[in-house]
């Protein structure tokens, strides 16, 4: 193989042992291997505490050792990473994490396309003239995907998983590419409500607040001036929700983010808005919902309502797919635990 080669599997072991691998990887090029381990084998060391194994490294030569399971999951990854970096791309420790869960996830995706020759898992990835985003976790792969081949993509979970940010980066992929004339990024600014009109400033300065997520998202996929350019071209849109009603969006790739903070009637008139050779991608977390009280979700709504249309798809992220720091799949977990037991003594009382 070009990036690694396996030299030895599960070989003379002692009695009680057959599970244990051992197995060599041998890199062809010094340099990338070297950014491979990372500064002072923290990379290695990284995939030695989430997979239980034993990384030993001497020039361009690493041997594994461990149970097979494990160790097997540990090539995927480290062949999985080297091969970013043969793009081109740097890694850091949320792409060995992202190459773990991709890792653990491979016999998941014995059944799918996704799996090459040889047990080496090819992940989804969007490319810009910026950067290239690669999927770090089976969802993320399955969100990516949905995005390639679907019309309209519901993107639901947590925070830090990367949902809008996946969607920023596949409409600006579309733009660059011209398959897509625009990009249209929306909001609803629930924050605000009535009171919008007290904030200084006119209305764009106004409602920025409420849509920074959305430029920041494009900043890290686009040089700053050229998105300043297009927004001053009007190539890319950026709105607060109000703003697309009696509109129909041809030619371009809309993105409705914290969707769970639209009501119904918002919601399906966005939707409706979906025109010509259009993609539509919408964002939301059900469990972040700041409308008043007893008012609907319309993404929640829109979910039970439009369950088994054809050509829509739903992707649900959880915490296992938290891209963040470490530390905010704990809150999240922590915070689900939290609404499960206050859910569970509601109903007892």
């Amino acid at each position: 193989m070009s990036a690694a080669e396996v030299k030895n599997l599960p070989q003379n072991l002692p009695s009680g042992a057959s599970d244990m691998a051992h197995i060599v990887l041998t890199f062809d090029n010094n340099k990338l291997a070297s950014a491979l381990y990372g500064q002072f084998d923290e990379n290695l060391a990284r995939l030695e505490q989430k997979l239980g194994v034993d990384i030993r490294s001497r020039g361009n030569q690493l041997t594994i050792k461990g149970s097979a399971s494990a160790a097997e999951q540990a090539r995927r990854a480290l062949d999985n990473l080297y091969g970013i970096l043969q793009k081109g791309a740097d890694i850091g420790q949320s792409d060995v994490d992202g190459a773990v869960r991709m890792a653990l996830a491979a016999d998941d995706q014995l059944t799918l396309p996704t799996l090459e020759r040889k047990g080496k898992v090819s992940a989804a990835q969007i490319s810009t003239r910026k950067k290239t985003i690669y999927a770090r976790s089976l969802n993320q792969d399955a969100y990516m995907r949905a995005l390639e081949r679907s019309e309209l993509v519901f993107g639901i979970g947590p925070a830090g998983t990367g949902k809008t940010f996946l969607a920023v980066a596949h409409a600006a992929m579309l733009l660059e590419r011209g398959m897509v004339e625009r990009i249209v990024l929306s909001r609803p600014a629930v924050e605000a409500g009535e009171r919008l009109g007290f904030l200084p400033g006119d209305m764009k300065e106004k409602v920025d607040p409420y849509l920074r997520p959305l430029y920041d998202a494009l900043y890290e996929m686009m040089p700053a001036d050229k998105v300043e350019r297009a927004i001053a071209a009007e190539v890319i849109e950026i709105a607060p929700l109000a703003f697309m009603r009696g509109r129909t969006l041809a030619h371009s790739a809309v993105i409705l983010d914290e969707a769970q903070n639209t009501t119904p009637m918002q919601m399906k008139m966005f939707l409706t808005r979906l025109g010509e050779n259009s993609r539509m991608i919408v964002t939301g977390d059900p469990t972040q919902i700041d409308l008043p009280q007893n008012t609907k979700s319309g993404l929640v709504e829109a979910l039970r309502i439009l369950d088994g249309v054809t050509g829509m798809v739903t992707v649900r992220f959880n915490e296992g797919d938290v891209v963040r720091h470490p530390l905010v799949a704990e809150i999240v977990k922590a915070y689900d635990r939290d609404g499960k037991l206050a859910r569970g003594l509601g109903a007892e009382s």
